[in-house]
């Protein structure tokens, strides 16, 4: 199986502040990977990185053998990032949003008209597609945006916190699009949340940052092994004791 992400040393700093302090993981090909840690940890960081959106202090970054900072465009060009507070034009319907989005992607009108097919199955808001952005629930924009995020397929997806703030049901939608998309394209997910146990039904493999350290790695089950926990929540403390 290929490494679809390989970091390595990853450093960064906003002046005084260390945001990430030697970040090293591998996240393979069709793989969900979970950076998980408490808000402030350095996920964000981390993933904008990856993303291309921001350059490292130091260490090195590899997207499907592409590196970040020596080939941006390249890596764009593979990936799609959905932020924790990315939003959606508020007076364009879900459709004429999701269609405007598509348009910068695709090369043709039947390629557009594929990813909005895809868009409306990721997303299940069925009818509510025809109504403005401006009325929706924020679970329903949250649904809104991860259709755009995957509807072009991407060879990776980058999702920042994806169900934060949301309520259970819309949360539990989230995760399982997450999860039928990936089970069903093969695309190699990166996804970052301080919710412990919803990732851990989630990610087939999990990071556990702390300060920006990675503290601990390893399956949802190896982790619970490992510190003798009942969840992740548990062994997240035991871990952050112990180191």
């Amino acid at each position: 199986m290929t490494d679809a992400i390989v970091v390595s040393d990853l450093r960064k700093s906003f002046g005084n502040i260390e945001a990430l302090r030697g970040v090293s993981f591998v996240v393979r090909e069709n793989e969900i990977f979970g950076l998980i840690g408490p808000n402030g940890a350095g996920k964000t960081t981390a993933l904008r990185i990856v993303s291309t959106l921001i350059s490292p202090t130091s260490g090195r970054v590899e997207v499907f053998g592409h590196d970040v900072v020596k080939e941006p465009d390249k890596v764009r060009g593979i990936l799609s990032y959905l932020p924790e507070e990315a939003g959606a034009y508020q007076y364009l319907s879900g459709m004429e949003y999701l269609r405007f989005m598509a348009e910068f992607y695709s090369h043709d009108r039947a390629e557009t008209d594929r990813m909005i097919k895809n868009a409306e199955e990721i997303s299940g808001l069925g009818e509510r597609l025809r109504d403005r952005v401006n009325g929706y629930s924020k679970g329903m924009k949250r649904r809104l945006l991860l259709a755009r995020a995957l509807m072009m397929k991407p060879r990776l997806a980058i999702l920042d916190e994806p169900t934060s703030g949301l309520d259970v049901m819309q949360a539990y939608h989230v995760r399982e699009s997450i999860k039928e998309y990936s089970d069903k394209m093969g695309v190699t997910i990166l996804v970052s949340s301080h919710n412990m146990l919803e990732v851990e039904y989630l990610c087939h493999k999990l990071a556990l940052i702390n300060e920006g350290v990675i503290i601990a790695e390893g399956t949802p089950a190896e982790l619970k092994e490992r510190y003798n926990a009942i969840n992740l929540e548990q062994a997240f403390m035991e871990a952050t004791q112990l180191g």
